[in-house]
């Protein structure tokens, strides 16, 4: 009978195959500099034990809530240090179904209704919310450190061979909410295999005469790093945990000669923060230079930015995906031409069929033949049933155009989505029809952009004879409730992220008039560069 991998399937079999070398370098950091003292290993035997240990806690701890296993168990983490790794693993060990959660969702409004939804039975939670969770109805635990975890005798039974690809093995959410929530993104066995598989492509050894070191890429409560954490595991790679996920190229110098790190993983926003440094730091040039790989993902990289780095002998790949399906698509790689296109990776069936010529006539003004990436019901990474379209298959909006045959280029989405600096969603549309119902007789036109910022900013057409800063004020009073409910990086809370042109002067589309978001991001590129960094520094 067909038995599933998973990702504690992978950590069993590399705890044996690796059980001394080193799987993760924690930051130990001076309390009054805050600056990285050293950096501690932690080896595959030790991070094995230390997840069975908190399996067995959370597996008394819930059983005397009267949670049986199977159940599903919210945890709303950071996700960024060890000790979130050993929660999540843990709770899988014990025999539960996490539903992650990242500090990035905030509203305890709305991680309750998820919680609701996915008839979740008990939450653990990161101390910062401790007191806005007091009023739940359901057990509640903080999520507290291995030290503390008493467990005594608390028994772990063997860990079961799955073979049912149905069963549920994590609950995500997407990256962006809709409706004013984000969705359940309910992830089975068998798309957790295709992950794996997925992943141990991805991460395959570039030289197997020494361990690969790579760094954390973003929270363990998404996607991102789920995947990546899978792929290393499974060649005995090594993860340096930053002291956040923007650090410094002085940090990144630090773990290249202290940890030895060989692979770069970064959003593309945050490399291009390097690739800047390097231009004028030729010592830091040299370090990328001599790493085996730089791998970006979340958005492309602005094409100077990509330009350069060929130019300089960077080797770039660009790694594409969605929270739905993980990573779906990886480029080239090498020297080459065809370097940056965008190919399936090995294993998956997926469609490209080409969408309706009117849109792209007047979204994308090409001419060029537009596909959209759809992941076939046979695919094994082919999300939950109630993710995909009527036709059985999940479309993902995301478009492409074939450049050779199989190698392709992104072309941005069919939708009103964008996605921040770390790659999370933000649904345009719904704010801008937020402000017109809220604020419409105030304005006469609006749009929302931001895609690789923080957050998002608004630009305003404002009706004749209004007060500039009163209709900044206003419209931050009105749409409040309505970004309350939203993810951080989805929010506009601040009236200096809100930008009052004249009347028509926003770019237009030439046949229907309408405003043209990505020529807007273009065109006020140096004025949001001054407003982020006012906002955000």
């Amino acid at each position: 009978m067909l038995s599933f991998s998973s990702h504690l399937t992978v950590l069993s079999q590399s705890a044996s195959l690796y059980s001394s070398a080193p799987v993760f370098r924690v930051p130990r950091s001076d309390p009054s500099t805050s600056q990285v003292q050293d950096w501690f290993s932690i080896t595959y035997r030790q991070f094995k034990h230390d997840v069975e240990l908190t399996a067995r806690y959370w597996r008394r701890v819930l059983r005397g809530d009267g949670v049986s296993e199977g159940s599903v168990v919210g945890l709303w983490l950071g996700g960024m240090t060890y000790q979130d790794v050993l929660h999540i693993y843990g709770l899988s060990r014990a025999g539960y179904i996490p539903q992650l959660f990242s500090i990035r969702l905030p509203n305890p409004v709305v991680v309750l209704e998820l919680l609701q939804k996915a008839d979740a039975k008990a939450l653990i939670f990161d101390s910062s919310f401790q007191s806005i969770i007091s009023q739940f109805p359901l057990p509640t635990h903080l999520a507290g450190n291995l030290e503390d975890m008493e467990v005594s005798s608390e028994p772990l039974p063997p860990m079961p061979a799955v073979n049912d690809g149905g069963r549920t093995a994590f609950v995500f959410h997407t990256s962006g909410s809709t409706s004013g929530s984000p969705k359940l993104v309910p992830c089975s066995y068998r798309w957790l295999d295709s992950i794996v598989t997925k992943a141990r492509t991805v991460s395959a050894p570039l030289d197997k005469q020494r361990q690969d070191v790579s760094v954390w890429m973003g929270s363990m409560c998404h996607i991102a790093q789920t995947f990546m954490l899978i792929g290393a595991l499974q060649h005995g790679s090594c993860v340096i945990q930053p002291t956040k996920i923007a650090f410094s190229s002085q940090e990144l110098v630090d773990m290249i000669h202290r940890c030895h790190l060989n692979r770069l993983n970064q959003f593309s926003t945050f490399l291009s923060t390097h690739l800047r440094n390097s231009r004028e730091d030729p010592k830091l040039l040299g370090l990328l230079q001599s790493l085996d790989q730089i791998l970006f993902t979340g958005l492309p990289l602005g094409r100077e930015d990509e330009d350069w780095a060929y130019r300089n002998g960077l080797k770039l790949r660009n790694l594409f995906g969605s929270t739905e399906c993980g990573a779906t698509l990886i480029s080239v790689g090498g020297s080459g031409r065809d370097a940056p296109l965008l190919r399936p990776i090995p294993g998956v069936s997926y469609g490209f069929f080409p969408i309706d010529s009117a849109a792209q006539t007047e979204n994308h003004q090409s001419s060029s033949r537009l596909l959209e990436l759809v992941i076939l019901s046979e695919s094994g990474d082919c999300p939950a049933p109630a993710l995909r379209s009527s036709d059985g298959h999940f479309h993902t909006g995301d478009l492409f155009q074939e450049i050779t045959s199989g190698s392709f280029v992104f072309r941005g989405r069919n939708d009103d989505w964008i996605k921040s600096e770390n790659s999370l969603r933000c649904d345009t549309k719904a704010i801008e029809d937020n402000v017109r119902a809220t604020c419409g007789h105030l304005i006469e036109e609006c749009i929302v952009v931001g895609s690789g910022r923080p957050s998002p900013a608004l630009f305003i057409e404002p009706v004749a004879g209004v007060d500039h800063d009163k209709l900044k004020r206003e419209i931050i009073r009105k749409t409040r409730p309505f970004h309350a409910r939203r993810y951080l990086h989805e929010r506009i809370t601040s009236p200096d992220l809100i930008v009052i042109v004249p009347p028509k002067s926003l770019p237009r589309t030439a046949t229907k008039g309408n405003v043209r978001r990505g020529a807007v991001e273009e065109a006020y590129r140096s004025e949001l560069d001054r407003l982020y960094r006012a906002v955000h520094q």
